[in-house]
């Protein structure tokens, strides 16, 4: 199995930035895709953002425009670029295979809190 460790979050205020990266254990250069996952308090968790293996990316309605992920095979590394963060982005972050559990279980995530 694949070991996922996210980190980067932290507190920031609205319209502020944070990059997240996700360290796996194990290579990732062969994982179809990856993705970022967030999940708000109350809430399920949610898909927000995915690559595959040749850059290929696909976000949710809400970040659109404003979070890039990206992915260093060679480093089996995964991050999440996060600009003009708003309260709504307030959740925990985790990065997984997508579709997720294919290749390892949720690491810990990281928390992202957005406020003023």
């Amino acid at each position: 199995q694949v070991q996922f460790v996210e980190s980067g979050g932290g507190l920031v205020q609205p319209g502020g930035s944070l990059r997240l990266s996700c360290a796996a254990s194990g290579s990732i250069a062969n994982l179809y895709g990856m993705g970022w996952y967030q999940q708000a308090p109350g809430e399920q968790r949610e898909l927000v953002a995915t690559i595959t293996t040749d850059g290929a990316t696909v976000y949710t309605g809400s970040v659109k425009g404003r979070f890039t992920i990206s992915r260093a095979n060679g480093k089996n590394a995964v991050y999440l670029q996060m600009n003009n963060l708003k309260p709504g982005d307030t959740a925990v972050y985790y990065c997984n295979s997508h579709p997720a559990l294919v290749f390892g279980p949720w690491g810990q995530g990281t928390q992202v809190t957005v406020s003023s």
